[in-house]
């Protein structure tokens, strides 16, 4: 094999695989792709087979490349090749891989010449090649052949185009020695993609086809059209040496000899042919290795600090120590009853940021869930009336009443106070239900352990459930308590006088005036509530649904562009207005509902309707009670019933019960709004706490072994191991890395040269050079050795007395050493390179 270049590099590629495999991750190097561009014949493939030291390309005239051929270099411990379109079947012998892709080939594109931009992926194994992914692309031609289209320029220029402006592509602009350089498509790619010249290097090849007397010593010395990685000659096999099997091996000896013993070369030999092709890629390939180290090594330093404390407690680990069994289980269960406690009460750290939950949620329910629930159960005004008048009937009886019965309106308080049970009884439930949540939540930590976890589980569950019944019991004992006696002689009832004046006083239909009386009880000024809203029936054409800032008062609604509430948009007055649910469409991802005028009226600008849109459905519940302290109702299924003509006396009547109920019930809904917290937070949520506290680990401790219920998952089992295995080898692969960076060097990218003779968009000549580079006529000979150098020679010290001392270095003045004046003659501005 002749890649010893290459074969330096994978040991220590290996070296990081290995390190990346033992924590069982991959080592994603992502080493750069080599793509060779040239023109038709200008040797690519033999530049390409160079680096896998075999044969397996197809040959010959004109053009052979059809299409791109992507291949995939891996390094394994047996040589063998396989085609993506044959997956499954192992070339070992190079001559049928070279047939396969020439049928391949022709499948796609015919026999006569056409050519395809989609590729052939091949992949080959060996022992000497690194992990690297290698391009073959059509070369550049003018005139089409065959079947070729007559763009066929522009095909093999986008073709080539797709890969070489990947930036982890290394370019190979390849060009014959016997061509005029200044004329290289493939150098006018590079500089295209690669106008720096990080990843372009110029490679020469034919130099030993050139004409007899000629040269092309000052493209080597990177003196004409300089680049900035320069130029390295290679002499590939001919032909005939192909047909006569001429191994890799011998041709890169008789490459070496050809530098060595060419006298404008042999001061470049150590600097030219297909060995230094490889050293330069070697170094660019261990430089792109060493800029990802710092990556990797930042990458595994954080895995290995996060691992530190865990690796630290399971160090000398025991699972099967009693102590250590009994000392976890109290830790354990303490860790329980704070966690809980930090849940309810609140804290600042493990702060849940997507939801409410715990505490906050409990309180949610308290103060904003329980208040709705309770205005729900408010009835229909004329059904209110309607069994009001029944009740003043039935109590007169045969006779006619004169007087407004205290019975009627004993008769319907109680039964509007049997209404709370249901929504009491619902908030014990949310509530219990919030419990157990936050007990799943606090037992994720006992995962460890799965009988303790679910042994803990069990007993606290048990324990609010048992909890639920006596709070249940207390919360109907409380509206119990609130039938047994109707005091009249509260301090905030109204009395039968007021309300008979009020009743008097009042104008508006029966229809609404349920909702005075409820408005009443709230200063029109007072806010109710304020938040953002979206409206969500605003046309396309004027702009789509927007969010506002919405406040919400006694008397109206108003919404404002910023919560600043600087900037009013609009302000709905609350008249006549009632609420219902919208249906939450396909598409939205909000939840809706709308407000609307009773009497069929315009709400808002052209729209009978206003549609409000939330993120939540408990936003929606919650706004919705809020309007029903405003006086807004949910709009309700009408109940048919006999209406008759109600006596002016009788009418009154009712209106004067009806003014008495509401002033009670605000009462009662105003010390049941107040007890019940109150009594849900005694009778469960603090007696919970202090059964965690002072219970829960007597009651482990009674359901069985505590042995038992320390035994560790098999999950935590493989944990422990996985966590120190890894925490091991992090270790190492740090190490590794650190001696990868101390036994390599970065080779530094060369300074920048003046390459504007590739840029534009026409093509210019090269600038002077002090040199005056030119190509030998073959009627001229070299100067004999010895003779003085003509004066666009260098010096007697060689060409690099005046430029760098590689075909790397750039072009720059050429100064003699202080020692040795300058005998060259200013250079010539005018002069061009001839043609």
């Amino acid at each position: 094999m002749g890649n010893r270049g290459m074969e330096d590099l994978i040991p220590l590629v290996n070296k990081l695989q290995d390190a990346f495999s033992s924590i069982g991750q991959a080592c994603n190097l992502d080493l750069p792709q080599i793509a060779v561009v040239g023109g038709q014949s200008a040797g690519k493939s033999s530049v390409l087979e160079n680096f896998v030291g075999r044969d397996f390309l197809p040959r010959g005239s004109g053009i052979v490349t059809r299409r791109p051929l992507v291949l995939q270099l891996i390094n394994s411990a047996a040589e063998w090749a396989e085609f993506l379109h044959c997956k499954g079947k192992k070339f070992t012998d190079f001559d049928e891989v070279r047939q396969e892709i020439e049928a391949e080939t022709d499948r796609a594109t015919g026999a006569n010449k056409g050519i395809s931009p989609v590729p052939i992926n091949l992949r080959v194994f060996s022992p000497h090649v690194l992990n690297l992914t290698l391009i073959d692309l059509p070369g550049i031609t003018k005139v089409p052949v065959g079947d070729q289209p007559a763009d066929i320029e522009q095909q093999i220029r986008d073709m080539i185009m797709q890969f070489i402006t990947r930036e982890s592509c290394l370019i190979l602009a390849v060009t014959p020695a016997n061509t005029d350089l200044a004329n290289s498509d493939a150098l006018k790619l590079a500089k295209d993609v690669d106008p720096q010249g990080m990843r372009t290097i110029g490679v020469i090849t034919k130099l030993d086809l050139m004409d007899e007397g000629t040269d092309a010593r000052d493209v080597l010395e990177n003196k004409l059209l300089p680049l900035r990685r320069g130029y390295i000659g290679v002499v590939n096999r001919s032909q005939k040496d192909i047909d006569g099997k001429k191994d890799i091996k011998a041709a890169l000896e008789a490459e070496r000899k050809f530098f060595l013993s060419h006298p404008s070369y042999r001061h470049l030999a150590e600097k030219m042919g297909t060995p230094r092709l490889q050293k330069v890629l070697n170094e660019q390939l261990t430089n792109h290795i060493r800029d990802t180290l710092p990556g990797f090594r930042s990458k595994l330093q954080s895995q290995l600090l996060a691992l530190d404390k865990e690796a630290e407690e399971y160090r000398g680990y025991r699972p099967d120590d009693p102590s250590r069994k009994t000392k976890q289980l109290l830790q354990m269960v303490q860790q329980f009853s704070v966690d809980f406690e930090k849940r309810i009460e609140g804290s600042g750290d493990q702060v849940d940021t997507v939801e409410l939950s715990g505490g906050a949620k409990i309180n949610r329910i308290f103060h904003e869930r329980f208040p709705f629930e309770l205005v729900k159960m408010e009835c229909d005004e004329k059904e209110m009336r309607r069994e009001i008048s029944y009740a003043i009937k039935n109590i007169h009886g045969i006779r006619t009443g004169l007087f407004t019965p205290d019975m009627a309106f004993e008769a319907i308080v109680k039964k509007q106070v049997i209404k709370l049970k249901e929504p009491c009884v619902k908030s014990v439930d949310m509530v219990i239900q919030e419990l157990i949540n936050t007990v799943r939540q606090c037992s994720n930590k006992l995962e460890c352990f799965p009988r303790l976890r679910e042994e803990t589980e069990r007993i606290v569950t048990s324990h609010i459930r048992d909890r639920e019944n006596r709070a249940k019991d207390q919360v109907l004992l409380l509206i119990d308590i609130q039938l047994s006696y109707i005091n009249t002689n509260h301090e905030d009832f109204i009395g039968f006088a007021n309300a008979q004046q009020r009743s008097s006083q009042t104008n508006k239909s029966q229809s609404s005036a349920g909702n005075q009386v409820t408005s009443n009880h709230l200063t029109l000024a007072q806010v109710i509530r304020k938040g953002w809203l979206t409206i969500n029936n605003i046309s396309i054409m004027k702009g789509g649904a927007k969010e506002y800032w919405f406040v919400l008062t006694a008397e109206s609604l108003s919404w404002f562009k910023d919560d600043e509430e600087k900037e009013k948009k609009y302000m709905l007055p609350l008249d006549n207005l009632k609420v219902r649910d919208v249906e939450k469409s396909f598409m939205s991802s909000k939840h809706i509902f709308c407000i609307f005028n009773t009497e069929s009226r315009n709400v808002y600008k052209d729209n009978r309707t206003l549609e409000l849109a939330c993120d939540s459905q408990d936003d929606v519940d919650s706004w919705k009670s809020s309007l029903l302290r405003a006086g807004v109702y949910p709009e309700k299924t009408v109940t048919f019933f006999l209406v008759t003509v109600m006596h002016p006396r009788l009418q009154r009547k009712v209106e004067t019960i009806r003014n008495l109920v509401d002033s009670y019930m605000a009462i009662v809904n105003k010390c049941i709004r107040d007890l019940m917290p109150k009594t849900i937070m005694h009778l469960m949520i603090n007696n919970v706490k202090e059964f965690i506290n002072a219970e829960l680990l007597a009651q482990l401790y009674s359901a069985g072994d505590q042995n038992s219920l320390m035994d560790e998952s098999q999950e935590q089992a493989q944990r422990r191991d996985e966590v120190l295995r890894t925490h091991q080898a992090l270790k190492e692969a740090l190490a590794i890395i650190g001696d990868i960076s101390t036994t390599t060097v970065t080779v530094p990218v060369p300074p920048p040269v003046d390459t504007s003779w590739v840029g534009g968009s026409g093509r210019r000549s090269p600038p002077p050079s002090p040199t005056a580079p030119r190509r030998m006529s073959s009627g001229q000979r070299p100067a004999p050795r010895g003779a003085p150098p003509p004066p666009n020679r260098p010096g007697p010290l060689g060409p690099f007395n005046n430029t760098a001392d590689s075909p790397q270095a750039p072009s720059r003045p050429n100064r003699a050493p202080p020692s040795i004046p300058s005998r060259r003659p200013p250079p010539s501005p005018t002069r061009q390179v001839p043609p």
